[in-house]
């Protein structure tokens, strides 16, 4: 008899004096929370990668206005070169000290200016 109630409430949609539904309830809500806890995952690294891109594009955009005439610079081609005259968005670079040989770079082509400090391979 409780069998045929519970075939007839779930054809009916109502719930049995057993609690069915409760249970149907509880299920829905034991799925939704993986989809939930992903859901917040991708939202977390994608604020995470944010910001760290954010700090990146800060730290390029203080070399670039930290950049004056003789410093000596590495481009992304790996060009090592010094500084003659810094524009808008040029730089102007003397490429060979014995030929006197200038190139002119975008900003955005300097990978990181060249310090006593911090050796190129390191």
């Amino acid at each position: 008899m409780k069998y045929m109630l519970s075939i007839l409430a779930q054809a009916t949609g109502s719930a049995p004096a057993g609690g069915t539904a409760g249970a149907a309830q509880q299920s829905t809500a034991a799925a939704f929370f993986p989809f939930a806890l992903i859901l917040a995952m991708f939202a977390f690294i994608f604020m995470t990668s944010r910001s760290q891109k954010k700090r990146e594009k800060n730290e390029r955009d203080t070399m670039f206005n930290a950049m004056t005439k003789n410093d000596r610079v590495l481009t992304v081609g790996g060009v090592i070169a010094t500084v003659i005259s810094v524009k808008d968005n040029e730089v102007v670079l003397k490429v060979d000290e014995s030929t006197n040989t200038k190139m002119t770079f975008l900003k955005t082509s300097i990978q990181r200016i060249i310090t006593d400090e911090k050796p190129i391979g390191a």
